[in-house]
C-alpha cells in the first residue's frame, strides 16, 4: 500500500482533506470557496503559507466585496478563503 502525501484541515469544524494525486498540468481557476471570518485571514494565510503550498493570484476587489485567500494544493487543485458574505458581493456589483 502507498501512503500518500496528505494535509488536513479543520477550518471552523469544517474538515478538508488534501490528497496528493496525479497533477493538473495547468494553473486552473476552477476552484473551491469556503466562507472564514476575516478576523481568521491573516491565521490561515500563515498556515497556508507554514505547509508550503503555492498561493494563487487574487482578482481585483471592490471595497466591501471581501478578502480571499487562493491556494493550490500538491496536485494543483485551486482552493479559495474569502471573508466576505454573498449579501455583500451582490451590494457590490450592484452599484
Amino acid at each position: 500500500m502507498r501512503i500518500r502525501k496528505s494535509v488536513f484541515f479543520d477550518i471552523a469544524g469544517l474538515w478538508i482533506a488534501i490528497i496528493e494525486g496525479e497533477p493538473l498540468s495547468s494553473d486552473p481557476y476552477n476552484h473551491v470557496a469556503f466562507k472564514i471570518a476575516d478576523a481568521h485571514y491573516d491565521e490561515f494565510s500563515a498556515r497556508i503559507s507554514s505547509l508550503g503550498l503555492r498561493f494563487g493570484k487574487d482578482r481585483p476587489r471592490g471595497a466591501g466585496e471581501g478578502r480571499s485567500i487562493y491556494f493550490y494544493d500538491y496536485d494543483n487543485h485551486l482552493f479559495e478563503l474569502h471573508s466576505g458574505t454573498l449579501e455583500e458581493r451582490l451590494q457590490h456589483h450592484a452599484r
